[in-house]
């Protein structure tokens, strides 16, 4: 990891994870309400990171998809573009309390990225990997979730660098750091491994219906 990050931030949030700030202590599921327990709704896209915004220009930018695949592959931005679009809307939920609703999202599907790379059996995790150093993990069936996607355009606009452009990660169903911004490596694994905010206090899902913001 970068020696930019901002370190007061990251320990700011650590401390949340271990004073259990946010937490109201209800659950509901998806079908019941549309905002999840604690959050609150927003108009505006706010912005998050580690204090590093990777300026990844499209002549630079490579995606690598290995690991425990029968195809592995790399893709340049023109190769990237060439796989048959796939557009969805969904509503995002930030750990720290904000939810946006009806983005609209271009890019690929991940289930398109399954398909191509074939994973082994033994393939049960996704680890990803982003261009600022940053890691998260998810499940394989929810990385592969018929509304997740590597994205390179928000309503109607590319992404811009703040939010992860020019690709990131959008899985819905999760809080919002399962959602990777300036992704650059996707690896299939057999066994779990906590991402950067998994292993500083937050819980290892992040499901926000079950507010799952940090480790119990």
């Amino acid at each position: 990891m970068s020696e930019d990050i901002n370190a007061k931030l990251v320990a700011s949030k650590q401390k949340w994870a271990k004073d259990g700030r946010l937490l109201t202590g209800t659950t509901s599921r998806p079908e019941e309400q549309r905002l999840p327990p604690g959050q609150k709704l927003v108009t505006n896209w706010p912005v998050l990171d580690l204090g590093i915004q990777p300026d990844v220009s499209k002549d630079v930018w490579r995606l690598t998809i290995d690991g425990l695949v029968e195809n592995p592959l790399v893709w340049d931005w023109n190769e990237f573009q060439q796989q048959p679009a796939f557009d969805d809307v969904s509503d995002i939920h930030c750990v720290t309390q904000w939810s946006r609703y009806d983005n609209h999202w271009q890019g690929v599907a991940t289930r398109h990225v399954v398909e191509l790379v074939s994973p082994l059996p033994a393939a049960n995790h996704i680890i990803m990997h982003s261009y600022d150093g940053y890691t998260t993990n998810v499940k394989l069936e929810h990385f592969a979730d018929v509304d997740c996607l590597i994205a390179h355009s928000h309503d109607g606009e590319p992404i811009s660098r703040e939010h992860g452009g020019p690709a990131r990660l959008i899985i819905p169903k999760w809080y919002l750091w399962k959602s990777p911004k300036w992704i650059k490596r996707i690896e299939f694994v057999d066994a779990d491994k906590p991402g950067f905010w998994e292993v500083r206090g937050y819980h290892n899902e992040g499901d926000p219906w079950l507010e799952q913001r940090y480790v119990a």
